[in-house]
């Protein structure tokens, strides 16, 4: 990766360079990959949601250094908020309050208006965005508070606990008062618009989205907002890690003990640090639910969580470009799979011989297997070292090597 860096600090001529042409890249993408059917663009569209994922959680985990395996939690919050305030889904929440809560249930109906009743609150997603980001920081605090003094297979356990609790309210929030439908989900979510233009497509266009004589299909559209927002994201995160909050979290990924001495309030900073990693996950949340139209808690249990991490442990912890890499591959390499697994073994074998979901999973797990046996520190780790965790013990190796 020495030809391909986007470090601006160091290398900045050869970083502006590659950042154009990536970029020149991404944009050609989807007109290429899309004559080859929108399943291609698809795809890549839920990688650059994973990304922003993975982007998110890399504040936690590697700059902050805490490690948090129900990051997956705050991707449902987004989602269901979205889910609750873009669909019919409030009609029904409302209708189970004036049942239980009579009082509450007609004041909220008068507040709203009656048509509330039968269509449920619509608005729009950019106002459902930010209160996404501020309700999923606000349980990023609420999982950071009590965590403050763990650290190592104890954090673990507790993040890993939050996730799950998330994932089973979700499934059971339907009853007294029916907030998310249970297990049946959310169905009839709104899609994207921006001034106006629906990102899926107009009634009757089949899923082409039509800005002014020009029409590209829906998923080429949604690639663009989403690549447009992974941009954004990258450009946040890079400037939290170089900043004086960014710094304060690697003190304290490198040294609590030795952070805290040197005056800095490891409390607030950690605190801090779950909630702003939570907000990326909150807005990727609500970005999916309106892309999907659909919101079950299947899509948030476990795995996902650990898919995320994987993301960041495989593309180089703390290393942004890196975990851009790690999301793109993780993301993309099963979808890839389940196209190819089983013509590649109808042109070899001339039969199917294992099911494709099977070898699929089978593949996927034994590359990450290999990667990190061959590749320990990440497929692009930091060229900085101080930038690495445990900064100081890599350069102490590299000393004794030499």
């Amino acid at each position: 990766m020495s030809l391909i860096t986007f470090d601006l600090q160091h290398q900045p001529q050869r970083a502006r360079i590659n950042m154009a042409l990536l970029l020149a890249l991404m944009i050609a993408f989807p007109f290429f990959a899309s004559q080859y059917g929108n399943s291609w663009v698809r795809i890549i569209d839920l990688a650059l949601l994973y990304i922003m994922l993975a982007l998110g959680l890399n504040i936690v985990v590697g700059f902050a250094g805490l490690l948090d395996l129900g990051y997956i939690a705050f991707f449902a919050v987004g989602a269901y908020l979205t889910g609750l305030f873009a669909s019919p889904q409030f009609a029904a929440l409302l209708e189970s309050l004036v049942y239980n809560y009579p009082a509450l249930g007609e004041g909220l109906a008068t507040l709203f208006g009656e048509e509330i009743r039968q269509n449920g609150i619509h608005l729009s997603v950019w106002a459902i965005v930010p209160l996404a980001a501020l309700v999923a920081a606000l349980f990023g605090a609420l999982l950071g508070a009590p965590t403050l003094k763990l650290r190592g297979d104890y954090l673990a356990i507790v993040t890993l606990g939050f996730g799950e609790i998330i994932r089973i309210f979700m499934n059971n929030l339907i009853e007294p008062i029916n907030f998310t439908n249970g297990p049946q989900g959310i169905n009839m979510v709104d899609p994207i618009r921006i001034f106006g233009v629906s990102l899926a497509g107009e009634a009757g266009s089949q899923s082409t989205v039509f800005i002014g004589g020009y029409g590209m299909p829906s998923v080429n559209a949604y690639y663009f907002l989403f690549l447009a927002l992974c941009i954004a994201t990258i450009f946040i995160t890079s400037r939290l890690q170089h900043s004086r909050l960014g710094r304060a979290w690697v003190a304290i990924r490198e040294d609590e003990i030795a952070a805290k001495a040197m005056g800095i309030n490891t409390r607030n900073v950690k605190l801090l640090a779950f909630s702003m990693g939570a907000s990326f996950g909150g807005v990727a949340g609500a970005m999916f639910g309106a892309f999907q139209g659909f919101v079950s808690p299947e899509s948030f249990s476990l795995t996902e969580s650990i898919a995320v991490l994987a993301m960041v442990v495989l593309g180089g912890i703390g290393h942004i470009p890196g975990v851009v890499l790690g999301g793109v591959l993780l993301a993309a390499l099963p979808e890839i799979l389940r196209h190819v697994v089983e013509p590649a073994q109808i042109a070899l074998f001339g039969e199917k011989l294992v099911e494709a979901e099977v070898l699929r999973q089978a593949l996927y797990g034994l590359a990450l297997v290999l990667i990190m046996l061959i590749r320990p520190a990440g497929l692009w780790p930091s060229p900085n070292k101080e930038d690495r965790p445990n900064a100081a013990l890599a350069r102490e190796e590299e000393e004794a090597v030499a």
